[in-house]
């Protein structure tokens, strides 16, 4: 006679295949009546579930997710190297979930991602890293997480992160055009939605204050992170009446954007216009002149932001809140930022 199976056993008690299987994993959401049933049935075929099967269906989840929603390639590539391998080391599986940041339904797709994927956390790159509606959502269903974050100091607001300290490295890159000597400096945002945008236009406004030189905001545009918003956005720059005689792009792509829109009208980098980006990607390291900007480990920013989230896996509730990890980006100085021209 063959081995009687869950389905045999649903039939006799006349109730679902799922039923029999919330009554074996002992589920307390089963009437006791039914489960009497159920037992009953179990004890008349002399079923057995298979351990190995019960075994592989309770195991722990073994797979990370990362998600994400940015135009720059570069810096989503070294956050997925840096989540991946940590991943490796640790055994652990990653999947990756390109978003848009802006969706109505956001909240719903991360909880359906983190669901269908059986994930044991997730990794949340900016901008959704900096939504605190969306991370208290995500956190009230009981998701383990980690944001990677742009902020000046720990926001010491109960969630685990890793933060970069963009301000004070825009700050470091706009004190270094000021000491070269320029004083119509031109700054171009990234998009908005990133708290990184924000941070480096402070540091921008900081050091501009600190050092009592004018914020024009003729000299301010907005953007994205993309080589095109930086193009169009040096172009609008370069036109004005009085130009600026630095640049300062939130990104790398942009500053090589701003780099091509002043050879396309025949300006020469260093001398009649300095530029400088932000994260040191091989954009910065390919053009030429090289740029200046800001040295960022996204990819070990990222590795430390996994090793956190299988801490709060590991240990959900440990003794002594485990401390927030921050980053400072560096200044690189290349050959595409020099003293201005004198006027003649």
């Amino acid at each position: 006679m063959r081995r009687p199976t869950i389905k045999d056993v649903a039939e006799r008690a006349e109730v679902s295949l799922k039923t029999v299987s919330r009554v074996i994993n002992d589920e307390p959401s089963v009437q006791a009546r039914t489960r009497d049933r159920v037992h009953k049935a179990i004890a008349e075929l002399g079923y057995q579930p298979d351990p190995s099967a019960r075994s592989l269906r309770s195991a722990q989840p073994r797979t990370l997710g990362l998600v994400y929603d940015n135009p720059n390639a570069h810096y989503v590539i070294a956050v997925q190297n840096g989540v991946l391998s940590v991943c490796r080391e640790t055994g652990y599986e990653l999947q990756i979930h390109p978003c848009d940041s802006s969706s109505p339904n956001l909240t719903a797709e991360l909880l359906d991602f983190v669901q269908r994927s059986r994930l044991a956390g997730v990794v949340l790159a900016p901008p959704m890293s900096e939504r605190n509606e969306l991370v208290n959502e995500l956190i009230a269903h009981g998701i383990r997480l980690v944001r990677i974050v742009s902020a000046a100091a720990d926001p010491l607001d109960g969630s685990a992160c890793v933060y970069v300290d963009d301000r004070d490295a825009a700050y470091d890159i706009t004190e270094h055009l000021i000491q070269l000597g320029h004083t119509r400096i031109g700054f171009l945002w990234g998009g908005k939605s990133h708290g990184s945008s924000w941070e480096r236009y402070k540091g921008y406004e900081d050091a501009l204050r600190e050092y009592g030189v004018e914020l024009d905001p003729a000299l301010v545009a907005e953007g994205d992170y993309s080589f095109d918003d930086g193009f169009r956005g040096a172009r609008r720059l370069l036109a004005l009446p009085d130009r600026p005689t630095a640049i300062f792009g939130s990104n790398d792509e942009i500053a090589a954007g701003v780099l091509a829109a002043a050879k396309s009208s025949g300006i020469n980098v260093p001398h009649d216009l300095s530029i400088a980006g932000f994260e040191d990607s091989p954009f910065s390291k390919q053009s030429w002149p090289a740029l200046t900007t800001a040295k960022q480990a996204t990819q070990e920013i990222a590795q430390h932001a996994a090793r956190r989230l299988l801490q709060e896996i590991r240990e959900p509730e440990p003794a002594k809140p485990l401390p927030n990890e921050g980053f400072s980006p560096q200044l690189v100085v290349r050959g595409s930022t020099a003293p201005p021209r004198p006027k003649s």
